[in-house]
């Protein structure tokens, strides 16, 4: 199990700061999700975190794609299927990662959406800033 990746995907010459969404009770879903996996999933999706601190905006597809507004999803492919993280990029170079789900359809689901806007809503409201 996974404690906390954000502590695993820190690396001081990173250039962007990678940060795990957390509800106002303190609680990260998105490590929750993970930890649901086993160890080469969730090792499959940390290597691709770390890509995404290193390279930030400029990592494309097929690693990451832009699904709505400010929210992006970065693509993993694993023999359980398609897992897929949502996040945006924050003031201060930072990305902050808001949901995860097991793609099943060609079309990523409205629900899936929603949920990453609404996360993404509530962290810009308690911690300020422009997106």
């Amino acid at each position: 199990m996974l404690a906390s990746l954000s502590l695993i995907c820190y690396n001081s010459s990173t250039v962007w700061q990678i940060e795990f969404y957390r509800d106002k009770n303190g609680r990260e879903p998105l490590t929750a999700f993970l930890n649901g996996f086993p160890f080469k999933t969730r090792a499959r999706v940390v290597k691709l975190i770390d890509l995404l601190a290193a390279y930030g905006v400029l990592l494309k597809e097929p690693y990451t794609r832009q699904i709505k507004g400010k929210i992006r999803e970065l693509r993993i492919k694993d023999n359980l299927g398609q897992v897929r993280v949502l996040y945006f990029t924050f003031t201060g170079r930072r990305i902050v990662l808001l949901h995860g789900f097991l793609k099943k359809t060609d079309k990523t689901p409205g629900r899936e959406i929603a949920l990453a806007e609404k996360r993404m809503k509530d962290f810009i409201e308690r911690y300020g800033g422009k997106s």
